[in-house]
């Protein structure tokens, strides 16, 4: 990236998170020269980028402001404060409750897990899927059955040496999306009774797969804006004996929080004098909003301790269940459970990936995919400020496609029934909780086309939340 491309990005985070604000004074040409040794010339082609954005405005003789039209972003949700006991899960019910009823098309997706299906390139990975299969070595089916197709694991690999991580295609087991992948990590890491510390609010399907692993979790303190807390964690690892750890680094599943670089190394090496493996699920690392790629967990990892688990349903592929797991030290015990379980996934569905990677287009995708939620992002900001009481809170995420919406005297389940019987979904806060907390919480999706009926139910759910009963204690 550019040096002003940098400077630009780095004080667009800065506005769109609510630290510089409208009509703040933005620092001069001379401080920013000063304080990062650039030129006047690198300085001001940034901050004429930024005017070009609607971000910053030039005052005659007074320097460069926070523009007014940029509104000020909603206050944030209150970092979690979970118990720091342990428990045994019991969620499973109320999620496939609430899951069952979110897949009617009918019904406008705010409370879906997935983006919209109709922003995928399935044409062209079709084109690929046809030729693959006439073409397919018929011993592939035999080679490929270990760790999966070579081709696609060295792709991969290559995406994620863009992340500033080495990993090799050899520690690459390719999987049935990512939840298998990270039941895998799971298996391979634990026996029943074993302790798991994980985020709060925390992944349903992270959740549900240790609720049925018979294994028992204890929550750590995780921040809206910046993830999992570090300075927690180590209190949790003190008391506890841990023995894996399943986080999102990137943009989590729901809160949309991403835990910055200087954090993530301290976790790790935290993790590493303990010799503590980290599940990190990763499947929302291609969908950030900024100029810059996120650095890989994997980069900070000297001991082979992290399991990044990805997969290409959020991001390329919807319903092609094309996963992977790059397993660190632990890749041929997960290659072994691999076997075990399911002896391979599928070969050509591999290949068509892998085939349509190597031919390109893949960033140009990414890029128009990233664009289009950023936008979503922004839309459903607007109309949740327009209609829901100013005393609500919600994240601003830098990627994926989740809000994180908090209201206070709500019951999220009798939110969830009533926006059903009117036509719209929500996730409610409850199945992302080990003890079934965040009942004044709705997670949001804004990664479909907004449209006049999401704008609707977006209305009905003011109305809902101004007549509903508070929530119970």
């Amino acid at each position: 990236m550019k040096l002003y491309q940098q400077l630009a990005d780095d004080l667009s985070n800065l506005i769109r998170q609510g630290a510089l604000r409208p009509g703040d004074r933005v620092p001069s040409v001379r401080e920013v020269s000063r304080e990062r040794g650039l030129s006047p010339a690198t300085i001001i082609h940034a901050y004429e980028l930024l005017e070009g954005q609607g971000l910053i405005e030039t005052r005659p003789r007074s320097g460069y402001f926070v523009g007014h039209q940029w509104p000020a972003p909603a206050r944030q949700p209150r970092p979690s404060r979970p118990s720091s006991r342990s428990t045994l899960l019991d969620v499973s019910e109320l999620v496939f409750e609430v899951l069952e009823s979110l897949r009617n098309r009918d019904v406008v997706p705010l409370g879906s897990a997935f983006p919209s299906p109709t922003w995928f390139p399935l044409a062209k990975l079709g084109s690929c899927l046809a030729t693959s299969a006439r073409r397919m070595d018929p011993w592939s089916t035999v080679e490929d059955l270990p760790g999966g197709s070579a081709e696609l694991r060295r792709q991969i690999a290559k995406r994620y040496l863009r992340s500033g991580a080495a990993v090799s295609p050899d520690e690459i087991i390719i999987t049935a999306g990512a939840l298998e992948a990270l039941n895998l990590s799971l298996q391979t890491l634990t026996q029943p009774g074993d302790l798991i510390a994980i985020e709060s609010p925390a992944f349903y399907g992270c959740l549900q797969a240790i609720e049925a692993r018979g294994l028992k979790a204890v929550e750590v303190p995780t921040h809206p804006v910046h993830g999992v807390d570090p300075g927690a964690l180590a209190r949790v690892l003190d008391k506890h004996p841990v023995r894996a750890c399943w986080f999102m680094m990137n943009f989590q599943n729901p809160l949309g929080a991403r835990v910055p670089d200087e954090a993530r190394a301290e976790l790790l090496r935290m993790l590493a004098a303990r010799d503590i493996p980290l599940i990190e699920d990763d499947v929302y690392a291609e969908l950030y909003f900024g100029e810059r790629r996120p650095r890989s967990t994997k980069a900070f990892d000297r001991k082979g301790l992290v399991l990044s688990c990805g997969s290409f349903s959020k991001c390329l592929a919807p319903g092609y269940r094309i996963g992977w797991v790059a397993a660190g030290r632990y890749a041929l015990q997960v290659q072994r459970r691999k076997i075990m379980s399911s002896l391979s996934t599928s070969i050509p569905v591999q290949d068509a990936i892998a085939a349509y990677l190597r031919q390109g287009g893949y960033d140009r995708h990414l890029g128009s995919l990233r664009r289009r939620l950023l936008e979503q992002r922004d839309i459903a900001l607007r109309a949740l400020r327009a209609h829901l009481p100013a005393s609500h809170t919600v994240t601003r995420p830098e990627g994926g496609y989740f809000l994180w919406l908090e209201l206070p005297d709500i019951d999220a389940i009798a939110i969830h029934r009533r926006a059903l019987d009117q036509g719209f979904s929500i996730a409610p806060g409850p199945i992302f909780s080990a003890r079934r907390e965040f009942r004044r919480c709705l997670r949001i999706n804004y990664g479909h086309e907004w449209t006049a009926a999401s704008d609707k139910a977006v209305r009905s759910l003011a109305a809902i939340v101004r007549s509903a009963k508070p929530a119970p204690e």
